[in-house]
């Protein structure tokens, strides 16, 4: 078959890649996999690493080299076509993930392995791949009865057709709500940026000349929600954005309300199918938590520490707006408004004075330069490598010795048919097969930033800026593993709580003189960011911490919540337990028609189904490890080789309390992290 999904001696052929590709490609690749894992199976001889782990190895990468950029498309290049074609494989796939790990003969082999003389004398990496297959085997129903195996299946094949679905409601609500506006005064107090951004858009529906068109991609939304002085235009926005794919939105066509419905009951169907009592306790299996009750202490500890300060910041955010902008009875989509007014009052910064300073090229150098640094590597952009956009840029990763360590696709701007928010996904993962030919990683880095306007340079905001890094953390996870086993390479057998570390590790940088120094530089003058600026953002970290992290923890105690505490006899309404859980935790509450959930992606659509917690988790260790760069230095070549050599080149092959503890000498703690937000232990 001449298909270009089936070219691995390069990267992914974008150029070449086709709708009609898709489904024969799939049909194939599993076709060929299931022949192949059935003569592993069924081998006379008693498996080895040779004969049965390393072929299996060659089956697990050929998968991800087929339907790896299928899905990727489907986010970056979502069309009505391409969406169709990916949702027909779903079924396949599932069926063929569940079916290997039911496969009873694999399974035995498994075990022979696990219990084989052999396996004493492996490496760590290889115990653990071996394991976490062991743990997977039993999460997939291999102690099932047949029966219930095929009801097994049955879940796992609808709950990843309705995830899908899920995602792409929220994708297509977010694109089909527009607002054209034909008078600039109808936008007052948006900075030039944001204008022409907005009139950039309108020229890009074909809309006429001097028609500004509000969107609720996030560049869009947050310059309304931030700087329109037209308080009815930003609840209107806020009403918009906050009923999105919900049965509150102005068209009900893309209402996720029944499928949240389906996806809650088939996740405890399934988790008690497994013997579990929930499906929190299910997603727990794979993670550092240790039960229910220990990721609830936490989030309420947390919420205990936060609440008072979060109470007296929005006690001084309501004076102010009743002081200096005349609003009384602050509302939600006033939040960002005041308090975008109020940081500029109080500490003379916003998020626009600080733009001009981080030109997008900019903020690249001073990234790469402090990576060059930190890690020992060197970063390169390379070109002619297919892209699946013009914005694309394409990187290589280097060592000491010029040697190539892998390469990461960057996607930084929002724009029509792309799925919103920002994530690292894997393109290629390290390995080496058996004949010694070592594979080097790739990583997709997408973001969803303002782009540039007509032809003018990119600037980044300081949250976007934060984001960047963050992303790229989870890159370098990905790409400076030193492990050679599919299963444990990069980030794969991560304990989800604990994959955040890297990324929110490098969030820190961008709070600190030495790596802004780097970073920052005015676009029509080239200077740093002044002092002044410098002391204003670094006190800004503590503005309004403790109501960011409520806002957080009630986002992951609604997750947790919802999926710990489902009784099917008895289900709790999104709304009821979004009321409960913010008479609990939250000093903001939004209007009854809020429909949040309806378009969390992370749960519904993504990996983080009682894990969003994952977030507040590995902020305790990211901080918490930063705080050796705090005491070393910034920039500490020592302190980079470190984590370096312990957190990133480890991937999922120890566990990450042991990581941790290699890296700082002894367990985490929370203090940094309290520190870091300016909240009081």
């Amino acid at each position: 078959m001449n298909n270009p999904f089936f070219n691995f001696e390069q990267f992914p052929r974008f150029d070449l890649y086709r709708v009609e590709h898709i489904i024969p490609a799939v049909q194939q690749v599993i076709a060929e996999n299931r022949a192949e894992i059935e003569r592993i199976a069924n081998l006379p001889e008693a498996p080895t690493w040779e004969n049965f782990m390393a072929p299996l190895e060659v089956v697990d990468n050929r998968f991800e080299r087929v339907w790896g950029p299928v899905g990727h498309l489907d986010a970056v290049q979502n069309s009505d076509e391409w969406h169709q074609a990916y949702n027909e494989c779903l079924a396949m796939v599932t069926d063929y993930t569940t079916s290997i790990g039911q496969n009873a003969a694999l399974f035995a082999k498994f075990t022979q392995l696990a219990e084989s003389a052999e396996f004493a004398h492996y490496s760590l990496a290889q115990k653990k791949v071996i394991e976490n297959a062991l743990r997977n085997f039993r999460l997939s129903g291999i102690g099932l009865a047949p029966e219930q195996q095929k009801a097994y299946k049955h879940y796992s094949e609808q709950l990843s057709q309705l995830s899908s679905q899920f995602g792409n409601h929220v994708l297509k609500a977010t694109q089909s709500w527009f607002k054209v506006l034909e008078n600039a005064e109808d936008l007052a107090g948006l900075p030039e940026s944001a204008m022409g951004l907005l009139a950039q858009l309108a020229r890009q529906k074909q809309l006429p000349e001097g028609t500004w068109c509000v969107t609720l991609d996030f560049p869009s939304y947050l310059a309304v929600m931030t700087h329109a002085d037209h308080r009815e235009l930003r609840e209107e926005v806020y009403r918009a954005f906050s009923t999105r794919a919900s049965d509150q939105a102005q068209s009900t066509e893309f209402d996720n309300s029944a499928i949240i419905d389906q996806i809650r009951a088939l996740r405890h169907q399934k988790a008690q199918l497994l013997g579990f009592e929930n499906y929190a306790e299910l997603s727990l299996a794979t993670k550092m938590a240790e039960s229910s009750e220990q990721v609830l202490g936490f989030l309420r500890d947390l919420a205990k520490k936060s609440k008072p300060q979060a109470q007296q910041e929005l006690a001084d955010l309501q004076r102010f707006a009743a002081e200096h902008l005349g609003l009384h009875d602050l509302q939600p989509w006033d939040i960002s408004y005041v308090s975008e007014k109020y940081k500029n009052a109080t500490l003379s910064l916003s998020q626009e004075k600080l733009r001009p300073y981080f030109p997008v090229e900019t903020v690249l150098a001073g990234l790469f330069q402090l990576t060059e640094r930190l890690f020992g590597v060197r970063l390169q952009e390379r070109q002619g490598v297919p892209v699946w956009h013009t914005d694309v840029r394409f990187f290589e990763l280097l060592d000491e010795a010029n040697q190539t360590l892998g390469h990461f696709y960057l996607d930084l701007y929002a724009r029509e048919n792309k799925r919103g928010g920002a994530w690292m996904d894997s393109a290629i993962t390290r390995w080496q097969n058996h004949v010694g030919q070592l594979q080097t990683p790739v990583a997709y880095l997408v973001c969803n930033f303002t782009p540039p306007v007509g032809d003018r340079t990119a600037c980044l905001t300081h949250d976007e800026v934060t984001t960047l890094f963050h992303e790229f953390g989870h890159g370098i996870h990905h790409l400076l593993t030193k492990m050679i086993h599919l299963d444990v390479s990069g980030i794969s057998g991560v304990p989800w709580d604990a994959v955040e570390l890297p990324s929110q590790f490098m969030e820190n940088f961008c709070w600190e003189r030495e790596s802004l120094d780097l970073m920052s530089g005015h676009v029509e003058t080239g200077e740093k960011l002044p002092d002044v600026l410098f002391q204003s953002l670094k006190q800004s970290r503590h503005f309004q911490a403790a109501m960011m992290m409520l806002r957080q923890i009630e986002f992951a105690l609604a997750d947790f919540e919802l999926h710990a505490g489902y009784q099917p006899d008895q289900v709790e309404s999104l709304t009821a337990l979004s009321q409960r859980i913010r008479q609990e935790v939250a000093v903001i509450f939004p209007p009854e028609y809020n429909r949040f959930l309806h378009s969390f992606s992370h749960i519904f659509a993504g990996g983080y189904a009682a894990g969003y917690f994952s977030y507040k988790w590995a902020e305790v260790l990211s901080a918490d490890a930063f705080s050796l760069f705090e005491e070393q230095g910034v920039l500490n070549p020592d302190a980079g080789a470190k984590f370096r050599n312990t957190i990133l080149a480890a991937g999922g092959s120890i566990h990450p309390m042991e990581l941790f503890k290699a890296f700082r000498g002894r367990e985490p703690q929370i203090d940094a992290l309290l520190r870091h937000n300016g909240i009081a232990a």
